[in-house]
Protein backbone atom coordinates (compact mmCIF):
# COMPACT_ATOMS: atom_id res chain seq x y z
CA UNK A 1 0.00 0.00 0.00
CA UNK A 2 0.92 3.42 -0.72
CA UNK A 3 1.62 6.44 1.85
CA UNK A 4 -0.76 8.82 -0.08
CA UNK A 5 0.52 11.47 2.39
CA UNK A 6 3.63 11.83 0.45
CA UNK A 7 1.31 12.81 -2.61
CA UNK A 8 1.24 16.47 -0.88
CA UNK A 9 4.41 17.92 -1.55
CA UNK A 10 3.78 17.86 -5.71
CA UNK A 11 0.71 20.06 -5.00
CA UNK A 12 1.11 22.57 -7.85
CA UNK A 13 -0.62 24.83 -10.19
CA UNK A 14 -0.38 22.77 -13.84
CA UNK A 15 -2.34 22.29 -17.06
CA UNK A 16 -5.04 19.52 -17.44
CA UNK A 17 -3.46 19.03 -21.08
CA UNK A 18 -6.70 18.86 -23.38
CA UNK A 19 -4.19 20.54 -25.55
CA UNK A 20 -0.63 21.07 -25.87
CA UNK A 21 0.44 23.59 -26.25
CA UNK A 22 -2.41 25.15 -23.90
CA UNK A 23 -4.84 27.61 -24.30
CA UNK A 24 -2.79 30.35 -22.95
CA UNK A 25 -0.67 30.30 -25.89
CA UNK A 26 -3.34 30.73 -28.48
CA UNK A 27 -2.57 34.39 -30.11
CA UNK A 28 -3.94 36.26 -32.99
CA UNK A 29 -0.42 35.62 -34.84
CA UNK A 30 -2.40 32.37 -36.44
CA UNK A 31 -4.30 34.66 -38.90
CA UNK A 32 -7.60 33.72 -40.31
CA UNK A 33 -5.88 33.09 -43.91
CA UNK A 34 -3.58 30.38 -42.30
CA UNK A 35 -6.63 29.09 -40.40
CA UNK A 36 -8.53 28.50 -43.60
CA UNK A 37 -5.95 27.14 -45.36
CA UNK A 38 -5.30 24.33 -42.26
CA UNK A 39 -8.88 24.21 -42.38
CA UNK A 40 -9.13 22.64 -45.84
CA UNK A 41 -6.34 20.82 -45.30
CA UNK A 42 -6.67 16.60 -45.83
CA UNK A 43 -8.35 15.02 -43.64
CA UNK A 44 -9.30 11.63 -42.58
CA UNK A 45 -12.43 12.13 -40.66
CA UNK A 46 -14.32 15.04 -39.06
CA UNK A 47 -15.40 15.07 -34.86
CA UNK A 48 -17.65 18.37 -34.50
CA UNK A 49 -17.95 20.10 -31.31
CA UNK A 50 -21.38 22.76 -30.64
CA UNK A 51 -20.86 24.95 -27.87
CA UNK A 52 -24.50 25.86 -26.71
CA UNK A 53 -23.72 28.76 -23.72
CA UNK A 54 -26.69 29.02 -21.82
CA UNK A 55 -27.95 28.48 -18.29
CA UNK A 56 -30.79 29.61 -16.66
CA UNK A 57 -28.32 30.35 -13.18
CA UNK A 58 -25.03 30.12 -12.11
CA UNK A 59 -23.42 27.31 -10.55
CA UNK A 60 -20.92 28.56 -8.44
CA UNK A 61 -18.56 26.22 -9.43
CA UNK A 62 -18.61 26.57 -13.04
CA UNK A 63 -15.58 27.20 -15.10
CA UNK A 64 -17.44 26.83 -18.34
CA UNK A 65 -17.82 30.18 -20.78
CA UNK A 66 -22.09 30.43 -19.85
CA UNK A 67 -24.26 33.23 -20.97
CA UNK A 68 -27.04 32.85 -17.89
CA UNK A 69 -30.80 34.16 -19.47
CA UNK A 70 -34.26 33.09 -19.41
CA UNK A 71 -34.76 34.45 -22.58
CA UNK A 72 -35.77 32.50 -25.34
CA UNK A 73 -35.29 35.22 -28.26
CA UNK A 74 -31.83 34.93 -26.97
CA UNK A 75 -31.58 30.99 -27.75
CA UNK A 76 -32.92 31.71 -31.31
CA UNK A 77 -31.07 34.38 -32.10
CA UNK A 78 -28.07 31.90 -31.25
CA UNK A 79 -29.32 29.13 -33.53
CA UNK A 80 -29.43 31.43 -36.24
CA UNK A 81 -26.27 32.28 -36.23
CA UNK A 82 -24.99 28.65 -35.49
CA UNK A 83 -27.10 27.53 -38.92
CA UNK A 84 -24.58 31.02 -40.85
CA UNK A 85 -21.55 29.39 -39.29
CA UNK A 86 -22.56 25.89 -40.56
CA UNK A 87 -23.43 27.24 -44.10
CA UNK A 88 -19.81 29.36 -43.95
CA UNK A 89 -17.99 25.99 -43.32
CA UNK A 90 -20.01 24.34 -46.09
CA UNK A 91 -18.39 26.70 -48.69
CA UNK A 92 -15.16 25.69 -47.01
CA UNK A 93 -14.89 22.17 -46.08
CA UNK A 94 -14.63 19.17 -48.61
CA UNK A 95 -17.91 17.18 -48.09
CA UNK A 96 -17.00 13.91 -48.36
CA UNK A 97 -15.67 12.91 -45.08
CA UNK A 98 -16.94 11.35 -42.36
CA UNK A 99 -18.33 12.44 -38.66
CA UNK A 100 -17.23 9.94 -36.28
CA UNK A 101 -18.13 12.10 -33.55
CA UNK A 102 -20.14 14.56 -32.16
CA UNK A 103 -20.84 16.60 -28.94
CA UNK A 104 -22.99 19.29 -27.47
CA UNK A 105 -21.59 21.06 -25.12
CA UNK A 106 -22.37 23.69 -22.75
CA UNK A 107 -24.01 25.56 -20.81
CA UNK A 108 -26.60 23.54 -21.00
CA UNK A 109 -27.31 21.89 -24.12
CA UNK A 110 -30.74 20.85 -23.14
CA UNK A 111 -32.05 24.23 -22.34
CA UNK A 112 -32.70 24.02 -25.82
CA UNK A 113 -36.02 22.77 -26.22
CA UNK A 114 -37.12 19.44 -28.29
CA UNK A 115 -37.61 21.25 -31.50
CA UNK A 116 -34.84 23.73 -31.23
CA UNK A 117 -32.89 20.59 -30.92
CA UNK A 118 -34.27 18.92 -33.71
CA UNK A 119 -33.73 22.35 -36.19
CA UNK A 120 -30.17 22.24 -35.17
CA UNK A 121 -29.33 18.76 -35.91
CA UNK A 122 -31.38 18.52 -39.16
CA UNK A 123 -29.13 21.78 -39.91
CA UNK A 124 -25.74 20.06 -39.31
CA UNK A 125 -26.67 16.78 -41.10
CA UNK A 126 -27.92 18.72 -44.16
CA UNK A 127 -24.02 20.26 -44.30
CA UNK A 128 -22.35 17.34 -42.70
CA UNK A 129 -24.32 14.28 -44.48
CA UNK A 130 -21.60 11.51 -44.15
CA UNK A 131 -22.11 10.28 -40.41
CA UNK A 132 -20.21 6.80 -39.61
CA UNK A 133 -22.44 3.95 -38.30
CA UNK A 134 -20.14 3.84 -35.32
CA UNK A 135 -20.25 7.74 -34.67
CA UNK A 136 -19.90 8.53 -31.17
CA UNK A 137 -22.53 11.17 -31.01
CA UNK A 138 -23.40 12.65 -27.04
CA UNK A 139 -24.38 15.62 -25.63
CA UNK A 140 -24.39 16.94 -22.17
CA UNK A 141 -27.18 17.08 -20.16
CA UNK A 142 -28.82 18.73 -16.71
CA UNK A 143 -30.87 16.43 -15.13
CA UNK A 144 -32.67 19.88 -14.17
CA UNK A 145 -33.05 20.16 -17.80
CA UNK A 146 -34.58 16.87 -19.47
CA UNK A 147 -37.57 16.05 -20.97
CA UNK A 148 -39.35 13.16 -22.55
CA UNK A 149 -39.67 15.63 -26.01
CA UNK A 150 -35.81 15.97 -25.77
CA UNK A 151 -35.15 12.45 -25.34
CA UNK A 152 -37.16 11.24 -28.98
CA UNK A 153 -35.22 13.61 -30.46
CA UNK A 154 -31.63 13.04 -29.49
CA UNK A 155 -32.51 9.06 -29.65
CA UNK A 156 -34.07 9.86 -33.35
CA UNK A 157 -30.97 11.53 -34.85
CA UNK A 158 -28.75 8.80 -33.10
CA UNK A 159 -27.02 10.13 -29.91
CA UNK A 160 -25.93 7.15 -28.00
CA UNK A 161 -24.12 9.10 -25.54
CA UNK A 162 -25.59 10.96 -22.35
CA UNK A 163 -23.56 12.81 -20.09
CA UNK A 164 -25.17 13.85 -16.77
CA UNK A 165 -24.39 16.68 -14.62
CA UNK A 166 -24.49 15.53 -10.63
CA UNK A 167 -21.19 17.10 -8.89
CA UNK A 168 -22.57 15.96 -5.47
CA UNK A 169 -25.71 14.69 -3.77
CA UNK A 170 -25.21 15.83 -0.82
CA UNK A 171 -27.74 18.86 0.27
CA UNK A 172 -25.78 21.13 1.95
CA UNK A 173 -22.95 21.27 -0.85
CA UNK A 174 -25.91 21.40 -3.52
CA UNK A 175 -26.74 24.53 -1.70
CA UNK A 176 -23.87 26.46 -1.40
CA UNK A 177 -22.45 25.92 -4.86
CA UNK A 178 -26.17 26.98 -5.94
CA UNK A 179 -27.43 23.62 -7.21
CA UNK A 180 -30.21 22.09 -6.15
CA UNK A 181 -30.58 18.35 -8.15
CA UNK A 182 -32.09 15.88 -5.37
CA UNK A 183 -31.06 12.20 -5.97
CA UNK A 184 -34.88 11.62 -7.33
CA UNK A 185 -34.14 13.70 -10.56
CA UNK A 186 -31.17 12.72 -11.32
CA UNK A 187 -32.80 8.78 -11.21
CA UNK A 188 -35.57 10.14 -13.83
CA UNK A 189 -33.26 11.64 -15.91
CA UNK A 190 -31.10 8.69 -16.21
CA UNK A 191 -34.50 6.03 -16.50
CA UNK A 192 -35.83 8.44 -19.18
CA UNK A 193 -32.58 8.30 -21.39
CA UNK A 194 -32.18 4.47 -20.71
CA UNK A 195 -35.75 4.10 -21.52
CA UNK A 196 -34.95 5.58 -24.61
CA UNK A 197 -32.21 3.42 -26.08
CA UNK A 198 -28.91 5.26 -24.59
CA UNK A 199 -26.34 2.68 -23.93
CA UNK A 200 -23.49 4.44 -22.41
CA UNK A 201 -24.28 7.32 -19.67
CA UNK A 202 -21.84 8.93 -17.77
CA UNK A 203 -22.33 11.15 -14.54
CA UNK A 204 -20.01 13.61 -13.51
CA UNK A 205 -19.01 14.17 -9.98
CA UNK A 206 -16.51 16.96 -8.21
CA UNK A 207 -14.43 16.53 -5.34
CA UNK A 208 -12.66 19.44 -3.91
CA UNK A 209 -16.28 21.46 -3.22
CA UNK A 210 -16.96 23.51 -0.16
CA UNK A 211 -18.26 21.41 2.64
CA UNK A 212 -17.17 18.06 1.45
CA UNK A 213 -15.49 15.36 3.49
CA UNK A 214 -14.40 11.94 2.69
CA UNK A 215 -17.20 10.90 4.69
CA UNK A 216 -19.84 13.30 2.17
CA UNK A 217 -17.93 12.54 -0.77
CA UNK A 218 -18.82 8.35 -0.29
CA UNK A 219 -22.39 8.90 0.51
CA UNK A 220 -22.61 10.69 -3.63
CA UNK A 221 -20.56 7.73 -4.92
CA UNK A 222 -22.41 5.08 -3.45
CA UNK A 223 -25.51 6.92 -4.38
CA UNK A 224 -24.11 7.59 -7.92
CA UNK A 225 -23.37 3.81 -8.46
CA UNK A 226 -27.05 2.85 -7.54
CA UNK A 227 -28.17 4.15 -10.85
CA UNK A 228 -25.50 2.30 -12.80
CA UNK A 229 -23.65 4.42 -15.08
CA UNK A 230 -21.75 3.41 -17.51
CA UNK A 231 -19.03 5.86 -16.88
CA UNK A 232 -17.41 8.62 -14.16
CA UNK A 233 -15.88 11.24 -14.74
CA UNK A 234 -14.60 12.59 -11.27
CA UNK A 235 -12.82 15.40 -12.03
CA UNK A 236 -10.55 18.35 -9.12
CA UNK A 237 -12.89 21.22 -8.86
CA UNK A 238 -10.47 24.04 -10.40
CA UNK A 239 -10.76 26.99 -7.78
CA UNK A 240 -9.95 29.95 -10.56
CA UNK A 241 -11.60 32.98 -8.71
CA UNK A 242 -9.69 35.09 -10.13
CA UNK A 243 -10.57 33.81 -13.83
CA UNK A 244 -14.29 33.13 -12.51
CA UNK A 245 -16.77 35.72 -10.55
CA UNK A 246 -18.61 33.07 -9.58
CA UNK A 247 -16.27 31.27 -7.45
CA UNK A 248 -15.42 34.31 -5.40
CA UNK A 249 -18.92 33.06 -3.62
CA UNK A 250 -17.47 30.47 -1.68
CA UNK A 251 -16.11 30.67 1.62
CA UNK A 252 -12.32 29.10 1.45
CA UNK A 253 -12.07 28.04 4.70
CA UNK A 254 -14.80 25.66 3.63
CA UNK A 255 -12.89 24.06 0.69
CA UNK A 256 -11.09 20.69 1.80
CA UNK A 257 -7.29 20.87 1.77
CA UNK A 258 -5.22 18.41 -0.08
CA UNK A 259 -4.82 16.01 2.03
CA UNK A 260 -8.87 15.47 2.16
CA UNK A 261 -9.13 15.55 -1.71
CA UNK A 262 -6.19 12.53 -1.72
CA UNK A 263 -8.19 10.99 0.38
CA UNK A 264 -11.77 11.53 -1.75
CA UNK A 265 -9.65 10.11 -4.56
CA UNK A 266 -8.01 6.89 -3.10
CA UNK A 267 -11.28 6.02 -1.90
CA UNK A 268 -13.00 6.89 -5.64
CA UNK A 269 -9.72 4.48 -6.97
CA UNK A 270 -10.42 1.67 -4.41
CA UNK A 271 -14.31 1.49 -4.06
CA UNK A 272 -14.93 1.74 -7.98
CA UNK A 273 -12.49 -0.72 -8.61
CA UNK A 274 -14.14 -2.84 -6.05
CA UNK A 275 -17.62 -2.09 -7.70
CA UNK A 276 -16.59 -3.00 -11.38
CA UNK A 277 -15.01 -0.14 -12.68
CA UNK A 278 -11.57 0.42 -13.44
CA UNK A 279 -9.74 3.91 -14.08
CA UNK A 280 -9.14 5.76 -17.17
CA UNK A 281 -7.12 8.78 -16.91
CA UNK A 282 -6.55 10.93 -14.60
CA UNK A 283 -10.26 11.37 -13.50
CA UNK A 284 -12.20 8.86 -15.59
CA UNK A 285 -13.75 5.83 -14.88
CA UNK A 286 -15.39 3.46 -16.92
CA UNK A 287 -16.51 -0.93 -17.00
CA UNK A 288 -14.44 -3.26 -18.12
CA UNK A 289 -16.51 -3.62 -20.94
CA UNK A 290 -16.36 0.11 -22.14
CA UNK A 291 -14.42 0.97 -25.29
CA UNK A 292 -12.12 3.53 -23.46
CA UNK A 293 -11.17 0.77 -20.96
CA UNK A 294 -9.92 -1.51 -24.02
CA UNK A 295 -8.42 1.69 -25.63
CA UNK A 296 -6.20 2.01 -22.60
CA UNK A 297 -5.30 -1.86 -22.73
CA UNK A 298 -3.75 -1.54 -26.05
CA UNK A 299 -2.86 2.16 -25.66
CA UNK A 300 -4.59 3.91 -28.57
CA UNK A 301 -6.69 5.90 -26.08
CA UNK A 302 -6.91 9.34 -27.08
CA UNK A 303 -7.49 13.36 -25.81
CA UNK A 304 -8.52 16.44 -27.01
CA UNK A 305 -11.36 19.41 -25.53
CA UNK A 306 -13.85 16.87 -25.28
CA UNK A 307 -12.20 14.73 -22.57
CA UNK A 308 -10.89 10.90 -23.54
CA UNK A 309 -12.07 9.56 -26.66
CA UNK A 310 -11.15 6.70 -29.01
CA UNK A 311 -11.39 8.35 -31.58
CA UNK A 312 -8.25 10.02 -32.14
CA UNK A 313 -6.44 11.43 -35.61
CA UNK A 314 -9.95 13.59 -36.63
CA UNK A 315 -10.42 16.98 -37.64
CA UNK A 316 -12.13 18.06 -34.81
CA UNK A 317 -14.25 21.54 -35.43
CA UNK A 318 -15.45 23.58 -32.64
CA UNK A 319 -18.87 25.32 -33.85
CA UNK A 320 -20.02 27.93 -31.74
CA UNK A 321 -19.08 30.78 -29.20
CA UNK A 322 -15.36 30.25 -27.57
CA UNK A 323 -15.34 26.32 -29.40
CA UNK A 324 -11.79 25.52 -30.15
CA UNK A 325 -10.81 22.81 -33.19
CA UNK A 326 -7.98 20.95 -33.44
CA UNK A 327 -5.99 19.80 -37.06
CA UNK A 328 -3.04 17.73 -37.62
CA UNK A 329 -0.90 20.58 -36.64
CA UNK A 330 -2.70 23.43 -35.40
CA UNK A 331 -5.43 24.50 -32.68
CA UNK A 332 -8.21 27.36 -33.52
CA UNK A 333 -10.54 29.44 -31.30
CA UNK A 334 -13.75 30.81 -32.01
CA UNK A 335 -14.57 34.44 -30.52
CA UNK A 336 -15.88 34.24 -26.58
CA UNK A 337 -17.23 37.90 -26.65
CA UNK A 338 -21.18 37.43 -28.41
CA UNK A 339 -21.19 40.35 -30.51
CA UNK A 340 -17.86 40.01 -32.09
CA UNK A 341 -18.96 36.17 -32.67
CA UNK A 342 -22.04 37.86 -34.46
CA UNK A 343 -20.12 40.34 -36.27
CA UNK A 344 -17.87 38.13 -37.69
CA UNK A 345 -20.77 36.04 -39.25
CA UNK A 346 -22.61 38.99 -40.18
CA UNK A 347 -19.32 39.43 -42.53
CA UNK A 348 -19.56 36.48 -44.40
CA UNK A 349 -16.91 34.86 -42.39
CA UNK A 350 -15.91 31.87 -39.40
CA UNK A 351 -15.61 33.52 -36.30
CA UNK A 352 -11.92 32.56 -35.61
CA UNK A 353 -10.18 34.37 -33.24
CA UNK A 354 -6.87 33.11 -32.36
CA UNK A 355 -5.10 29.87 -32.22
CA UNK A 356 -1.62 28.07 -32.73
CA UNK A 357 0.13 26.91 -35.82
CA UNK A 358 2.34 24.02 -34.45
CA UNK A 359 6.26 23.73 -34.11
CA UNK A 360 8.01 20.35 -34.89
CA UNK A 361 9.25 20.74 -31.42
CA UNK A 362 5.23 21.18 -30.39
CA UNK A 363 4.30 17.99 -32.50
CA UNK A 364 6.98 15.82 -30.42
CA UNK A 365 6.02 17.27 -27.21
CA UNK A 366 2.51 17.08 -27.88
CA UNK A 367 2.58 13.48 -28.62
CA UNK A 368 4.93 12.55 -25.41
CA UNK A 369 2.59 14.33 -23.60
CA UNK A 370 -1.01 13.39 -24.78
CA UNK A 371 0.43 9.10 -24.56
CA UNK A 372 1.23 10.16 -20.83
CA UNK A 373 -2.35 12.13 -20.30
CA UNK A 374 -4.26 9.69 -22.08
CA UNK A 375 -2.43 5.65 -21.43
CA UNK A 376 0.55 6.48 -18.92
CA UNK A 377 2.72 5.39 -21.24
CA UNK A 378 5.62 6.76 -23.80
CA UNK A 379 6.87 4.85 -26.81
CA UNK A 380 10.02 6.04 -27.05
CA UNK A 381 10.73 4.16 -30.28
CA UNK A 382 8.34 5.03 -31.95
CA UNK A 383 8.71 8.62 -31.19
CA UNK A 384 12.39 8.72 -32.49
CA UNK A 385 11.67 6.72 -35.39
CA UNK A 386 8.98 8.96 -36.64
CA UNK A 387 10.62 12.17 -35.72
CA UNK A 388 14.61 11.12 -36.32
CA UNK A 389 15.89 12.59 -32.97
CA UNK A 390 17.55 10.53 -29.79
CA UNK A 391 14.87 10.68 -27.22
CA UNK A 392 17.24 10.71 -24.22
CA UNK A 393 19.20 13.80 -26.39
CA UNK A 394 15.95 15.45 -27.62
CA UNK A 395 14.53 15.48 -23.73
CA UNK A 396 17.88 15.73 -21.84
CA UNK A 397 16.23 18.59 -19.75
CA UNK A 398 12.71 17.18 -19.51
CA UNK A 399 14.53 13.61 -18.29
CA UNK A 400 16.32 15.00 -15.11
CA UNK A 401 13.27 17.14 -14.22
CA UNK A 402 11.32 13.73 -14.20
CA UNK A 403 13.90 12.18 -11.90
CA UNK A 404 12.18 14.06 -9.22
CA UNK A 405 9.34 11.62 -9.69
CA UNK A 406 10.97 9.07 -9.90
CA UNK A 407 9.23 6.54 -7.72
CA UNK A 408 6.25 7.15 -9.98
CA UNK A 409 7.63 5.33 -13.31
CA UNK A 410 9.76 3.30 -15.10
CA UNK A 411 11.77 3.76 -17.93
CA UNK A 412 14.11 2.09 -20.15
CA UNK A 413 15.42 2.28 -23.54
CA UNK A 414 12.17 1.17 -24.97
CA UNK A 415 9.75 2.89 -22.83
CA UNK A 416 8.18 5.14 -20.26
CA UNK A 417 5.25 3.08 -17.68
CA UNK A 418 3.71 5.25 -15.45
CA UNK A 419 2.86 3.18 -12.34
CA UNK A 420 -0.66 2.82 -10.55
CA UNK A 421 0.13 5.89 -7.86
CA UNK A 422 1.79 7.57 -10.60
CA UNK A 423 -1.58 7.66 -12.52
CA UNK A 424 -2.71 10.42 -9.65
CA UNK A 425 0.03 12.63 -10.70
CA UNK A 426 -0.08 12.30 -14.26
CA UNK A 427 -0.09 15.97 -14.45
CA UNK A 428 2.94 16.63 -12.85
CA UNK A 429 5.07 13.71 -15.15
CA UNK A 430 3.50 15.72 -18.42
CA UNK A 431 5.25 18.34 -16.92
CA UNK A 432 8.02 18.09 -17.29
CA UNK A 433 8.00 17.48 -20.99
CA UNK A 434 6.21 21.05 -21.36
CA UNK A 435 8.39 23.47 -22.95
CA UNK A 436 6.14 26.60 -22.30
CA UNK A 437 5.21 25.81 -18.31
CA UNK A 438 8.45 27.23 -16.41
CA UNK A 439 6.86 30.61 -17.83
CA UNK A 440 3.75 30.17 -16.24
CA UNK A 441 4.85 29.58 -12.33
CA UNK A 442 4.06 31.92 -9.90
CA UNK A 443 1.25 33.39 -11.88
CA UNK A 444 -2.12 32.37 -11.24
CA UNK A 445 -3.28 30.61 -14.39
CA UNK A 446 -3.62 27.10 -13.58
CA UNK A 447 -5.42 25.13 -11.16
CA UNK A 448 -3.47 22.74 -8.72
CA UNK A 449 -3.11 19.23 -9.62
CA UNK A 450 -3.75 18.23 -6.39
Amino acid sequence: MFDFSVLKKYQKAGPRYTSYPTAIEFSENFSYDEYIKSLKDEAKNYSLYFHLPFCRSACYFCGCNVIYTSKEDKKTRYLDYIFRELDILKSILKPDKKVVQMHFGGGTPTFFNAKELDLLICKIKDVFSDFDDEAEISCEIDPRFFSEDQAKVLTSHGFNRISFGVQDFDEVVQKTIHRLQPYKMTQKAIELARAYGIKSINMDLIYGLPYQSLETFSKTLEKAITLDPDRLAIFNYAHLPWLKKNMRKFDESTLPDAATKLEILKHCESYLTQNGYAMIGMDHFAKPDDELFKALKNHSLHRNFQGYTTKGGAKLIGIGLTSIGEGADYYAQNYKDMELYEKAIDSGILPYQKGIKLSLDDLIRKDVIMSLMANYFVDIKDIENRYKISFVSYFKDSLKTLEELNEFYTIDDDYIKVNTTGILLIRNIAMCFDAYYAKTIGQKIFSKTI
